[in-house]
């Protein structure tokens, strides 16, 4: 059985409605390190998909203490608390953020450039020396037809006039069916930090453009400057059997699912 935290979340809602053998955990907002060992104790279970945290960036920059409490302590009382539990803790893409090359990171090439990132690589640090077998998934921006929550796909489908994306952006966006797919694969990586989602060679202005054109979406496409790169290489999940669509399929795969291809 595995113990899913976040579930009233844009992840942890799709993994606990599309992966067998799961619970919700109740909200850990508030938790202390007690209660997390309780609430582990009170659950049989072989493994921990941590998915709850504080992911938006701006919030954690104008709350350092709340970002360090959601983002580092509670996955650290989780890692406390695991023991013999396999625990995976979603990280973010964002421990890039301050790399600046022109080709896909690797898992050694971190470089933080905002709280956010800092405290997830934080957390990867300090969860990894309490228990070395977790898994610590680097996730991209993740997107589904999904009106609770602001994502690529979305943006895409609410545009009338235009959208705005750069010829100079390299990143992989994921459609989060596959992450919830990928779960049981997961759980069986060993210990460590993995790059994780779907992959692309393209930008975000050449993605766009494409997909506009498969969904027949006649809307203007502005190039603009590039903010950030933060496109990854996923092999090292690969080589254990953790795969997803490229970029391109996985958002035609998400057009097909909710049928807004005539």
């Amino acid at each position: 059985m595995i113990l899913v935290t976040g579930t009233s979340g844009f992840v942890g809602g799709r993994i606990l409605k599309d992966c067998k053998d799961v619970i919700a955990c109740p909200s850990l907002r508030g938790a202390t390190e007690d209660d997390i060992k309780r609430i582990i104790e009170e659950n049989d279970i072989n493994a921990i998909v941590h998915t709850a945290a504080i992911s938006d960036i701006g919030e954690c920059e104008k709350d350092h203490d709340a970002s360090y409490y959601a983002n580092v302590l509670i996955p650290v009382y989780l890692a406390k608390a695991s023991k013999n539990i396999k625990l995976i803790c979603f990280s973010s893409d964002q421990v890039y953020s301050g790399t600046s090359v022109d080709y896909p990171f690797t898992e050694d090439m971190v470089k933080p450039a905002n709280t956010y990132a800092k405290h997830k690589l934080e957390m990867e640090n300090r969860v990894l020396d309490i228990s070395p077998d977790a898994v610590m998934l680097r996730a991209e921006w993740m997107y589904d037809y999904y009106l609770k929550k602001s994502n690529y796909f979305m943006g895409i489908l609410n545009a009338t006039e235009s959208v705005s994306y750069s010829s100079q952006q390299f990143r992989g966006i994921t459609y989060v069916k596959e992450v919830a797919e990928s779960i049981e694969n997961v759980i069986k990586l060993p210990g460590g930090a993995y790059n994780y989602g779907s992959e692309t060679t393209k930008s975000m202005y050449e993605i766009t453009k494409e997909f506009l054109a498969y969904i027949n979406k006649d809307i203007k496409i502005i190039d603009t400057p590039s903010h950030q790169n933060l496109w990854m290489n996923c092999d090292k999940a690969r080589k254990f059997g953790v795969n997803f669509s490229s970029v391109e399929d996985g958002l035609k795969r998400c057009a097909r699912d909710y049928r807004l291809i005539k």
